[in-house]
């Protein structure tokens, strides 16, 4: 399958998020998905804030600690505790599949605890749509409930850690060191439930959410029994009810508790209201209901519409005008919500409550205005959550801003007026008996009894908690990518102009209204040149610091084949003659030592110690073979010989000692690398007090004390439980105060890592040499690599030729403050990348608390040869092809050399990228560069011609993500872009959103428009404005005064760059801008169209705006009795659909002259050509192939699919001398069809074969 769909470009919205800990309980992590991918993020420091530490929580950033993908696109996404080590993800998949995973520190992935699937026709019931399932999550962690095709609930019981802890915790010694394997699976075997047997019959379910505080798990549904729409509300209203349901999962009863019937028709979301409150919060579109059981509803009107749509009795709130379609939503606190609407509006919703804890009003308050949201969270009340699919994901901050105070009428059944005993003097007669009084007094003392429940009339005052939100770090969104264009880039070097492999860039549309941007992609790095100097026979080469400028690199030791050269670099490079450096052979290695103070140069038989270019010291190693290689972690040096020797050296008092290692003794050492750890992951000691089992211990002493008859009886919730999450809170509650404290107190160590010809990976701490992790089988790769306790075995010839060969070992900390440890290997011709991550499942001492696992990439380094030069390369031998660059241009990594060089970038957002620069083939030397001629990004580097470079990265771009990306935004919503090879520019279709009352009326060819008179609390619809601009890719700024707006109500539906012959010619063609519109009135108004043809010419730029030199040319525009929804050209005529016609048009003169049509289908809405070929596709019968015949200037169908098929888009397939048609379809399904005419099953060339 990956040789037939390969997914380039990995997604990057979040359409789901949930907070989880997802690797042990020490920390939470936020967890994001979308489409087929998983990411979880930790939060830590942000290195850049300098807000001192006073109790107000600090800006985060999120890392990204680990990716998983999937077959599949998940739906729905939830977080259970399931164990006592962590929490478990339940995922729901396309249509009715459920897994349940969580990970497992064993293989450092994901792993399955059980799988369901739903998927029969029992449960279909002849539906031929594939509506998602919903999953929700009992807050208890009792049972999951997992909604299918609409009429069937699936229920998953779990296990209680009540039951869990008679059976395996009898005892706190029983506790294993591997507490992965205490997950609480299925205890009983999942069931489903009918939707229609329960007692109120539920159908068409809206939402459902589980109820906080009940004794079984509770369920409440809104559901609409008999569906209405807008245009049947004077007929039939207020369709929604409310039922909740009590789930007895041993028993599989299931009793409705409590209901509510006659809710407003456009009921779209319930949110369940936690304890003291309780009950729900129904949001409707135009209206927000309170519920709770035995208590008197609230309801609120949002706008005008509401008291029109419904008979719910609710009050206007004032000074607000919204709606809730599209809302996400989450509680800040038990009475207060932070919600985010469909435009992006931020408001904080607080339940104004009585005495009694029943709402009596809401108050509302903005407090941004941010991101179109596709999923909302709170994290421990600090931190708020956006994710978008539309745009650029947010983490915000909250702060406190202050108080204000608000006050609310409490609605009681008495005035305050009282007489003599409590009771008005009005209220008794002269006629009154002795009986009557009695019974007039008790009635006014359960009068008054109410009045004390339910409140007075009086005004309450609250006291509210507002809130200040500031973004603190972004997830980059590139999607949802509406339409592309392939360009020349703006920006390369003259060194590449002449390649021949032309070089372009992508660029998408994307977002959504003020979230929308355009996206330029480039599928590599590459460089801007600065200057090129050409040194043969160079082998290496280094930049190194000085003692006096530590942020520059001042000096460059070049190393050839006899000889070494010493460059000084300032303002210009200019060659050092006289130095301590030696250069009169090729220098191995060169580095800075001491904090940059001193500079040591390895050659193939010593070492110097210089500062600057005074040589310190000399040191002639007495070695029986030459170093070839060496490795640095300040202040020690690692040497290696040829003969598999390792001398370690190490700075001490401004002298290098040095130490030659029993290393060898064992076997030879074939790589080597010095690491300097600031993880602190590089430890032989336990978890400290906060580890899992520590509180797994104190969880089975809690439950001993606190265990009697009552829970057991009433089934009242685990006290154990309880404490347990209290102290779960606790230890989280300013959570953040405890990581900045680790962060910040993590003592570096220093580690030997070797490789020996056995195939051994050995580590060692420096400088005593005490081995403290051995790995028998490094050489054979393995997914997971740890220590094991084999003997080191000595293979024999045979078997040792057989081993792969380390040729190369880097270990280097990368990410966040560079504590994220990663081993790079180069086995036998393949790269293998390795990522270090804690592990204290092992019972070993003195051995490393850690493992490493291996990290997917598709990255091929193996050079290519013919069969004839096999086993030989003309090419100069790489000594070093790992290069760390710890700061280039704000990132590090490791540049990858040779064959095909790439950029290993892991930066802050702890998302590694791979990035090739095959732009200048094979390159022999790197090395990072900062300079004042190169002051973002600088290096250098020698290619294959032995080409000395010096260059920078390019500003405009980021390198955090998966391709070199920049994104322009936009405000507006991006509908085509396309690219004019003449004037090379971009133009690109855009829409502004506008609120407004006015409408059309349309009689005969006149149009008139009209202003609606609508009420302030009226919320006026949205209407989009189209235009046409031009972009200059040299600044990507829009050309001014040069669009071109389109008319009131009309929507550009096609923008393309169609080849036409020049008028009275048919020897050229020349690209034009052809645009199809639509009118849309109303479905009261037939629909007509607009086809323009415009040319993008050049003209004298107005002075100091050297970016007008382009502008828009109308050829012609003429309005047609039909939509123009498709337009493309075939051999040099212009070919559009107008309706359910296809024409074909030459243009002459500035006018369209008809050449031929063909009826379609029902909606052509995609259109490509080749040669005299059309392909198109209608929106509900599938494809069809055309074909003109340019001798007869006829339009004639070859074949089409007679399989009815909602196709959404199409494209050629080119396989040699093979023409294939793809197009993809409503269910993301991409299917291949071929013309055959030779089959059978074609029908003689009538049908498409359908792959």
């Amino acid at each position: 399958m990956f040789s037939i769909c390969k997914e380039l470009h990995p997604p990057t919205g979040v359409e789901m998020v949930t907070y989880c800990y997802f690797f042990d309980r020490r920390e939470k992590n936020l967890v994001v998905a979308g489409a087929n991918l998983i990411r979880v993020f930790r939060f830590v420091p942000d290195i850049y804030d300098i807000s001192p530490d006073d109790g107000k929580p600090p800006k985060m950033r999120m890392e990204c600690m680990g990716e998983y993908r999937f077959n599949g696109n998940l739906i729905s996404m939830e977080s259970m505790s399931l164990s006592l080590a962590r929490d478990a993800l339940l995922l729901s998949f396309r249509d009715a599949k459920l897994s349940i995973v969580e990970y497992d520190p064993e293989i450092h992935d994901l792993r399955t605890i059980s799988l369901h699937y739903f998927e029969t026709d029992d449960f279909k019931e002849g539906w031929s749509l594939r509506p998602n399932s919903q999953l929700r999550v009992d807050p208890d962690g009792r049972c999951a409930a997992l909604l299918v095709y609409g009429r069937h609930l699936v229920i998953i019981p779990f296990l209680k850690r009540d039951s869990m802890f008679e059976e395996q915790f009898m005892d706190a010694s029983d506790i294993k060191p591997n507490i992965a394997s205490l997950s609480r699976i299925p205890a009983l075997r999942s069931y489903t439930i009918d939707m229609k047997d329960l007692d109120e019959g539920v159908d068409n379910v809206v939402d459902f959410k589980f109820l906080h505080g009940y004794y079984e798990p509770t369920l409440v549904f809104i559901y609409e029994p008999i569906q209405t729409y807008v245009g049947r509300l004077s007929v039939r209203q207020d369709t929604c009810s409310l039922v909740a349901i009590s789930l007895n999962v041993s028993q599989k009863v299931h009793p409705s508790i409590w209901s509510v019937s006659q809710l407003p028709f456009d009921c779209c979301q319930v949110l369940a209201v936690p304890k003291p409150i309780g009950g729900v919060l129904v949001m409707a579109q135009n209206s927000l209901i309170y519920l709770n059981q035995s208590v008197p509803p609230y309801a609120i009107s949002l706008n005008s519409v509401a008291p029109k749509t419904t008979a719910f009795p609710m009050k206007p709130q004032e000074d607000v005008v919204m709606t809730l379609d599209c809302i996400q939503a989450d509680f800040l606190s038990h009475d207060q919500i932070i919600f985010s609407l469909k435009g992006g509006e931020l408001y904080v919703l607080t339940l104004l409550c009585d005495a009694m804890r029943s709402v009596r009003g809401f108050h509302f308050e903005k407090s941004a205005s941010s991101v179109l949201t596709t999923c909302l969270l709170v994290c421990d009340k600090d931190y708020v959550f956006l994710g978008s699919r539309l745009g650029n994901s947010l983490l915000l901050r909250l702060g406190d801003k202050g108080v204000t105070k608000v006050a609310i009428e409490q609605v009681g059944l008495q005035g305050d007026g009282e007489g003599k005993n409590g009771i008005e003097v009005e209220d008794l007669t002269e006629d009154d008996d002795d009986e009557i009084i009695k019974l007039k007094r008790s009635r006014k003392a359960l009068d008054q009894e109410e009045v004390e429940v339910y409140g007075s009339e009086k005004k309450t005052h609250f006291t509210l908690k507002t809130y200040t939100l500031e973004v603190s770090d972004s997830l980059l969104n590139v999607g949802p990518c509406g339409n592309m264009t392939l360009g020349e880039p703006s920006f390369l070097s003259d060194d590449f102009i002449a390649l021949e492999d032309p070089d372009l860039e992508l660029v998408t549309t994307s977002g959504y209204g003020k979230n929308g941007a355009l996206c330029i992609l480039e599928r590599s790095i590459r460089p801007q040149v600065v200057t090129t100097i050409t040194l043969t026979g160079l082998s290496d080469l280094w930049t190194l610091h000085s003692a006096s400028a530590q942020e520059n690199h001042e000096l460059i030791i070049v190393s050839q084949e006899n000889r070494s050269i010493i460059l000084q670099a300032d303002e210009d490079i200019n060659q050092v003659t006289d130095s301590g450096f030696v250069t009169d052979m090729p220098t191995i290695f060169a580095c800075n030592l001491g904090n940059s103070k001193y500079i040591a140069q390895v050659y193939k038989d010593g070492v110097r110690l210089l500062a600057g270019a005074e040589e310190v010291q000399r040191l002639n190693l007495d070695l029986t073979s030459d170093i070839v290689f060496a490795s640095v972690a300040d202040p020690y040096l690692s040497l290696l010989t040829e003969e598999g020797y390792v001398v370690l050296l190490s700075l001490e008092a401004d002298r290098l000692n040095t130490t030659l290692t029993q290393l060898h003794k064992k076997s030879k050492i074939e790589a080597i690398s010095c690491y300097c750890d600031h993880s602190g992951i590089f430890t032989t000691k336990p978890p400290t007090a906060d580890n899992p089992e520590a509180e797994i211990m104190k969880l089975a002493k809690v439950k001993k004390e606190t265990k009697d008859d009552d829970d057991l009886l009433y089934g009242m919730p685990d006290v154990s439980d309880s404490n347990f999450k209290q102290q779960q809170a606790a230890n989280t509650s300013r959570w953040w105060k405890r990581n900045r404290y680790k962060h910040d107190n993590v003592a570096q160590s220093f580690w030997l890592v070797i490789c020996r010809d056995t195939g051994a990976l050995e580590i060692y701490t420096l400088p005593d040499l005490q081995l403290r992790l051995s790995a028998v089988d490094f050489s054979s790769s393995p997914r997971i690599l740890g220590h094991t306790t084999q003997k080191h075995v000595v293979p024999d010839d045979d078997e040792q030729q057989s081993l792969p060969k380390v040729h190369e070992l880097l270990l280097v900390g990368l990410g966040y403050m560079d504590r994220r440890p990663i081993l790079f290997a180069r086995i036998g011709e393949d790269l293998f990348i390795y990522e270090a991550y804690p592990y204290h499942e092992d019972s070993y001492e003195d051995v490393l608390k850690l493992r490493f696992a291996q990290i997917k990439h598709h990255l091929i380094v193996r050079e290519r040869r013919s069969a004839k030069t096999k086993g030989t390369s003309n090419a100069p031998p790489i000594r070093k092809h790992f290069r760390h660059f710890p700061a280039l241009g704000g990132y590090n990594g490791v540049f990858l050399c040779g064959p095909y060089p790439h950029w290993i970038i892991l930066s802050t957002s702890g998302q590694m990228r791979f990035h090739p620069m095959g732009i200048d083939s094979r390159i022999l030397a790197f090395s990072p560069f900062n300079n004042p001629n190169c002051s973002y990004g600088g290096f250098i580097y020698c290619n294959v011609d032995y080409e000395f470079r010096i260059c920078m990265l390019a500003k405009h771009l980021s390198y955090d993500s998966p391709w070199p990306l920049r994104k322009v935004p936009l405000k507006h919503t991006p509908h085509f872009v396309v690219y004019h090879q003449e004037t090379k520019t971009y133009i690109v279709a855009l829409s502004t959103g506008e609120l407004s009352a006015k409408i059309c009326r349309v009689a005969g060819d006149e149009k008139e428009f009209i202003d609606e008179p609508k009420d302030e609390r009226f919320p006026l619809p949205m209407r989009e404005n189209f235009s046409l601009h031009i972009f200059s890719p040299a600044t990507w700024e829009v050309v001014p005064n040069a669009e071109l707006e389109m008319e009131p109500f009309e929507n550009i539906l096609c923008l393309k760059v169609v080849n036409l012959s020049y008028e009275g010619a048919r020897s050229g063609l020349r690209g034009y801008l052809a645009i199809g519109t639509n009118y849309s009135y109303g479905e009261d108004t037939t629909s007509r169209g607009r086809l323009m043809v415009l040319d993008v010419i050049e003209v004298v730029p107005e002075p100091g705006q050297p970016l007008t030199k382009n502008k828009f040319k109308m050829l012609y525009q003429k309005e047609h009795k039909g939509p123009i929804t498709a337009i493309d050209s075939v051999v040099g005529f212009l070919c559009a659909t107008v309706g359910q016609k296809l024409y074909l048009w030459q243009l002459k003169d500035n006018d369209l002259v008809g050449i031929a049509f063909i009826d379609t289908q029902i909606y052509i809405h995609q259109m490509i050509t080749v040669k005299n070929l059309i392909y198109i596709a209608d929106i509900y019968k599938s494809v069809e192939l055309l074909r003109f015949q340019e001798t007869h200037r006829t339009l004639a169908v070859v074949s089409r699919d007679f399989r009815p098929l909602q196709v959404y888009g199409i494209s050629f397939l080119i396989d040699n001398t093979q023409l294939g048609l793809v197009a993809t379809d409503n269910d993301r399904n991409i299917n291949v069809y071929m013309f055959q005419p030779q089959a059978r099953e074609s029908a003689g060339g009538r049908l498409l074969l359908r792959l």
